[in-house]
């Protein structure tokens, strides 16, 4: 047994860390506010797990003693870590997170319940205490603030001091020892005990190993990524490493490392970034693929690694053997080559670009896609910015000359000037065409994207095709065809938009074709000129399920949860073909390593949803039923039942007028109105608003949906039928229901209303 105040010494002191292999700290505020609750009422938290090594038998983080016994955490790395955050004030030597996971704490000593620090409903009462504070100055300044509530000084001071006795808080150990106890025994004990936990992965457990001779390793994979994310790139630990495997060994799997030293595998590791580095030249500045979001099919990247490894010097023969292998790589990740078995794949072509190249990897790719390389029109009916043909509308782009609508000047860098910024631009504008009735997959379709200066699309705006295209040709002869628009003025109605889009693919097709026959040949190798990065911005949020995604994603960021990825497609991981595009997709779980990956899908319609729950994906199809899981979930983290506004909503304190008044009763009949409106009138079955109805009355209905941290399902619902004036925030603003709400309240409503274009 070992006591919570030796612990934390021993973590300070550097007797207890962190082996290398483990990885951060994925906890969020519930469940730290969880443990504190469960530690201060007593109930059991569970048991620690050590490795008792030697200073030579394990690569350690954050620091060691000078020497002697190390003991290294195994299992309780969550829980150890959060208390020493809460009662230090500051994460360990070893910590690898989000810190404001346990800073802000406080405790009610009052009714002793744990939150973290809201200023609106905790500033200026002395009843909630700073956890932190207690732990590090004592009982004493709080004494002279519960002075001035005399018949409760005494409970109060009770309460902190039990609280204080946390740190006397007895946790069992069990340690592992002895000299046969190397690094891959106790990794596997690791997985086995913290089944229920963040298991090791493949090449966690392969760099465990490299790191017991080269402690430096993840640091040095760990700058490299930062250098690459410096420049606008993603990339993971383990896609790293997987590069660095190929190199060193010509293998798929990572247990091929096993057989490399230290030395060899830090040369490797060398090499890898630099092949890495060429590859993102060549994709940057002959592809125009400059940034994460169009660097599309990375798991190529470890094959072009290898090639290059083979080649003279580490580099690209010519011009030529560059635009091959940038053939091979483009195709490779349109058709999800890599998307299934990966190492089998990978293992494949490792072996024929040893024995034939990049002529004998194209040969290969032409047979396994049954001799079909050809991009055509339907190729590009996707939509969304993660459809895997957005990045070749981006590709065509930079490397044929398109050119600025307003301007008409050819959207490259050196030629805009400090007009760098691109934005996407629907040609057909979002609000014309969800008046006209189209839906949100065909408003975001694919080829009713383009690319333009950022000033260009604002001065364009809202107005229709038929007007500014006229105009821009006029202005600018040849522009239209430069970006891929059917010259027929007929197309430009917004009654023959399907029209317009079935013509445009036509045109991307062929364009995109063309392009990779050049480099399939070589035809244009010798006169290109590398393209210089430009920078892509984001739309302005006029669209509200757009912003009701990156509300909620930045929600739960906020809780401690892992950012998701947005507009990502997913593919099968035996067929290679796409399953979903998804609005918003956690492939390691909500908390990294934790649980099942979680995808939200708002057009269930085009995704394959059976298979992917087959393959084991929680999928939800809307907004408020994800928000709903995570606030249950939280709620069982905490170890209580909350029958409150959600946890994230600001303090308020309603005005004193009862629902069962004449307003409170007239807004009642208004909240039952708009559901049998907007069934009526706008086709929308808002059946989620009507249990709400049901389980919790008008008034708490509307406060709970204007203090959500996004826009709800039937808010974007109703403003893509273009009817905000069935929402609820638009009951909430009209005057005769202003006692109701405070103003506080009322502001919300005529924020959202007013950003979506409502007044």
């Amino acid at each position: 047994m070992a006591k919570l105040s030796v612990l934390l010494h021993q973590i300070d002191s550097g007797t207890v860390l962190l082996p290398e292999f483990q990885r951060g700290y994925v906890w969020n505020r519930d469940q730290v506010r969880g443990l504190m609750r469960s530690l201060y009422r007593g109930y059991p938290v569970g048991g620690l797990l050590l490795w008792q090594t030697e200073p030579d038998q394990a690569s350690v983080r954050g620091g060691a003693t000078d020497g002697g016994v190390r003991l290294l955490l195994l299992d309780g790395q969550q829980r150890i870590t959060s208390l020493y955050g809460v009662i230090r004030g500051h994460a360990p030597a070893f910590f690898e997170g989000d810190p404001s996971a346990f800073t802000g704490l406080r405790f009610n000593v009052e009714d002793e319940n744990f939150e973290f620090y809201a200023p609106a409903k905790m500033r200026d009462d002395i009843r909630w205490v700073d956890v932190t504070r207690l732990f590090t100055e004592g009982l004493e300044p709080f004494i002279k603030d519960f002075s001035t509530v005399p018949d409760r000084f005494g409970a109060y001071l009770e309460r902190l001091n039990r609280l204080r006795q946390l740190l006397e808080r007895e946790f069992h150990e069990e340690k592992i020892i002895g000299p046969d106890k190397n690094v891959e025994v106790v990794v596997d004990i690791f997985n086995r005990v913290n089944s229920g936990g963040t298991a090791l992965s493949k090449g966690d457990l392969a760099l465990a190993k490299i790191c017991a001779n080269w402690s430096p390793a993840r640091q040095v994979m760990r700058d490299h990524l930062k250098q690459w994310e410096g420049r606008g790139f993603d990339f993971s630990l383990d896609w790293l490493l997987r590069n660095a495997t190929a190199v060193a060994t010509g293998r798929a799997v990572f247990t091929a490392l096993d057989t490399v030293s230290a030395a060899d595998f830090e040369t490797a590791l060398d090499k890898s970034v630099g092949y890495i580095g060429t590859f993102l030249d060549a994709a940057s500045g002959r592809l125009g693929l400059d940034h994460d979001q169009v660097l599309m099919g990375r798991y190529a990247i470890p094959v072009i690694s290898r090639l290059l490894h083979l080649s003279p010097g580490g580099r690209f023969a010519d011009g030529v053997h560059r635009d091959k292998v940038l053939f091979w790589y483009v195709h490779s990740a349109l058709w999800g080559r890599f998307a299934g078995s990966t190492e089998t794949f990978l293992a494949q072509d490792y072996e024929i670009a040893k024995e034939s190249g990049i002529d004998g990897l194209i040969t290969s790719l032409e047979r396994w896609r049954g001799g079909n390389l050809e991009i055509r029109p339907h190729d590009f009916e996707g939509s969304t910015k993660g459809s895997r043909f957005y990045p070749l509308l981006y590709m065509l782009t930079r490397v044929k000359g398109a050119r600025d609508l307003g301007s008409g000047l050819a959207l490259h860098a050196e030629m805009l000037g400090k007009l760098t910024s691109l934005q996407v631009h629907h040609i057909f504008p979002k609000a014309l065409l969800y008046k006209a009735g189209y839906d949100r997959n065909q408003v975001n379709a694919l080829a009713n994207f383009c690319f333009l200066t950022q000033e260009t699309n604002l001065e364009i705006g809202k107005r229709s095709p038929e007007e500014y295209f006229a105009e821009a040709e006029r202005k600018h002869p040849g522009v239209l065809a430069s970006q891929w628009i059917p010259a027929d003025p007929d197309l430009w109605r917004v009654e023959r938009y399907p029209d317009f889009l079935a013509a445009r693919r036509e045109l991307l097709a062929e364009a995109v074709q063309s392009f990779l026959t050049e480099l399939r040949d070589g035809a244009s190798a010798a006169v290109a000129e590398a393209l210089r990065p430009v920078s892509v911005v984001t739309e302005e949020q006029d669209d509200v399920r757009t912003a009701q995604v990156k509300a909620m994603a930045e929600e739960l960021v906020r809780l401690g949860y892992a950012e998701p990825a947005l507009d990502s497609e997913i593919a099968d991981p035996v067929t290679g073909r796409a399953l979903a595009v998804a609005e918003a997709y956690w492939p390691d779980g909500l908390q990294a390593g934790q649980g099942t990956p979680v995808v939200l899908e708002l057009d269930p319609e085009d995704a394959d949803l059976p298979r992917l729950e087959e393959l084991g994906y929680k999928v939800f199809t809307s907004v408020d039923a994800l928000l709903g899981y995570v606030a249950r979930r939280n709620e069982s983290a905490a170890g209580e039942e909350s029958t409150a506004a959600p946890e994230t909503a600001p303090s308020v304190t309603p005005p004193a007028v009862s629902p069962a008044g004449d307003v409170g009763a007239e807004f009642d009949r208004a909240m039952r109105s708009i559901y049998d409106r907007a069934r009526s009138e706008a086709n929308y079955h808002a059946t989620y608003f009507l249990s709400m109805l049901a389980e919790h009355g008008s008034l708490a209905t509307a406060r709970r949906l204007l203090h959500a941290p996004a826009v709800s399902d039937g808010f974007a619902a109703l403003w893509e039928r273009g009817r905000l004036d069935l929402t609820v925030e638009a009951l909430v603003i009209q005057s005769r229901f202003a006692d109701l709400f405070t103003p506080a309240e009322i502001e919300i409503a005529h924020h959202r209303l007013g950003q979506f274009g409502y007044h």
